[in-house]
Parts: C-alpha cells; structure tokens; sequence
C-alpha cells in the first residue's frame, strides 16, 4: 500500500509538471489560431454580456492542457513500460479493468467539447456560436448510452451500492441509472464552467475524492489516473485563476465531466456523487429551476443563470463567488468520503 501511495504521488507530481512546462505553448496555439472566448450577444443574454464583456477574446480551450497531459503520461509509461519495464512498470496505470474506460471516454468527450469550443470561436451556431444546451444534450446522451449498454452487457454490472445497505441488484435500470449519472455529470460540469477557477477548482476536489476512495476500493490504478488528472488540474488553475489567462472550455469541462461519471460507476459510488459534485449540481439546478419557471411561470427565480452569475449580478465579485464556492464544495467533498467510510466500516462489521 505504500509503494502504491509512492506511485500515486510521483503520478501526480509528473502530471503537474509536464502540464505547467506546456501551458506557454498552448496559450500560444490557442492565440494562433484564434481560438478565443466569444461572449454571447447583449440581446440574448443581457446581463451575462454586461458581466463578462470585457472576457472575450480571451484564449479558450485551456483544458486541452489536462487531457492531452493525462493521456500523453498514460501511453508515454505504456510504451517505456512494455520496451524497458522496472520502474516504469511500476509507474503504469493503464490497466484494462480499470482504467481503460475512464482514458477512452476522456479522449471522446475531450475531442467533441474541442469541436464545440472551435465553433464557438467561428461564431458557428446560436448566440454566438457553438452548440445549444439542447444539441449538448443529445451528444451526452448518445455518449452515456453506449456506456451503459457497455457496463451491462459487456461488463455484466448490473447492481448499485446504496450507502448503508449494500449491492442492490437493478437488473436493466442500471443502463438508464448510468445514463442519468453520466448525462448529469456532463451538463453540470459545463454548466460550472463560467467564473475564473470555478470549474478547476471544484472539479480537483472531486477527483480528490474519487481517487481517496479507488484508494480505499484497492483500485490503485484508477486512483493513480485520477492522481494524473489532479496534477493536471492543478497546472490548469495555475493559469486559470482570476484573472485567468485562458478558460477551460468544453474540451475540458465535458471530458472532465464525463470521466467523472465514469470513474463514479466503476467505484459504484453514484449515491455519494452529489457530495462530491455538490456545487455542480447547485449550478445545474439552477439552469433546471431558471429554464421551468421561465417557460411555466413567464417569470425569472434568479437574475441569471447558472447560480454564480446571479451572485456576480447582486455585486458579488467573481473571487469571492468562486472561493466560498470551493469551501462549499471542500466540505461537502470531506463529508461524503466520512459517510462512505461509515458505510462500509457498519457494512463490515454486519
């Protein structure tokens, strides 16, 4: 177990380095080929355009930096793995029961979010350019779909954990209970994605979170990935805190979003998401709430949405948003690794 957690903190200490020596270059690759944040027009969101106007133009797509640094990492240890062995076999984490699915689905969900974020830059698309939250949607669900005909059928899973009970067999639920979590965890990761640091920070917390408990499982190598997607992060915000230098963008937001999912599943700690993910799911929420008062009330809850916007337009500057946002998300984060471990010390001594 120690050398496992020697491991895991190499991994983590590699990734950051290898992201914080190639940011430059992306910002550069970024401001090349024009690859710029455009703030949606002042008649389709008013107070968003007078909240982030002076953003735009702003290199965005910074999350290519954490993808690319993770899967570069993976195949990099892979190959020297299989030519040399010793000490990279030690440090390899690409494992087919464990890690091939969560590497698969980033570099999926990472290459469509880059094809959104290259025609938000074209200004192809509604209000600005891009995909609507609709079309997003179908692309999530599409994405989620396979995964779970895949975790069923081909993996055979077809239980859930409830915290306190045990494995509770679902049967065919499982593929729309995997749909949902996926799905969800996409949209409130793009939804987060909108304030300097916001998206990075909350999202370093969960997979914080979720390798403390592959740790827990005895799924080294998946906490050993997640470890890779920390130190990432963790380069990430670097440059992304306010003021940020580039933003995060759908090719980080969704395949961090997506990934996230996937990892909950393969950890079969779905139930424990929404505190890990509990400020992804405020935000999302409040798209929810926003979207059916307007179409059923013809009234606003909040003056924009996601939430932190309508804190931005009470006077709330976007540091102080984004730092009691991570408290929130730190404390909800530790509470929900004390109720797994709760749940599986009663459970084991049933």
């Amino acid at each position: 177990m120690i050398s496992q957690s020697i491991k895991i903190l190499i991994l983590a200490g590699i990734s950051f380095l290898t992201a914080l020596a190639f940011i430059p270059l992306l910002i550069k690759f970024l401001d090349k080929f024009h690859l710029h944040k455009q703030i949606r027009s002042q008649a389709s969101a008013p107070v968003y355009y007078s909240l982030h106007k002076h953003k735009e133009n702003t290199p965005n797509g910074g999350g290519i930096i954490i993808w690319s640094t993770v899967l570069l990492i993976a195949l990099f240890i892979l190959l020297l793995s299989d030519l040399f062995g010793g000490v990279f076999s030690y440090l390899n984490f690409v494992d087919r029961a464990q890690t091939y699915l969560p590497l698969a689905a980033m570099l999926i969900a990472a290459i469509l979010g880059l094809a959104d974020d290259a025609l938000g830059a074209l200004r192809i698309g509604p209000n600005g350019g891009g995909l609507k939250v609709s079309q997003k949607i179908i692309v999530y669900t599409i994405l989620a779909a396979i995964g779970g005909f895949w975790f069923y059928y081909r993996l055979g899973w077809d239980f859930l954990y409830i915290p306190f009970v045990g494995n509770i067999y679902v049967g065919w639920w499982y593929i729309p209970i995997f749909m949902f979590i996926i799905i969800a965890s996409a949209f409130s990761a793009n939804e987060t994605d909108g304030l300097d640091g916001l998206a990075g920070g909350v999202m370093l917390f969960a997979f914080g979170s979720l390798a403390a408990i592959a740790f827990i499982l005895g799924k080294y190598d998946l906490a050993a990935f997640s470890a890779t997607v920390i130190g990432a992060l963790l380069a990430f915000l670097w440059f992304n805190i306010y003021p940020a230098r580039f933003f995060m963008g759908d090719t980080g937001s969704m395949a961090l979003g997506i990934t996230m999912g996937v990892i909950v599943m393969l950890t079969n700690t779905a139930l424990f998401l929404p505190f890990f993910g509990f400020i992804l799911v405020v935000e999302s929420l409040s798209v929810i709430v926003q979207m059916t008062s307007k179409r059923l009330f013809k009234k606003k809850v909040f003056i924009s949405t996601p939430i932190h916007h309508h804190f931005e337009a009470i006077g709330w500057h976007e540091t102080k948003i984004t730092m009691r946002f991570w408290i929130v998300s730190v404390v909800f984060c530790a509470l929900g690794l004390i109720l797994f471990l709760m749940s599986k010390f009663l459970f084991l001594i049933k």
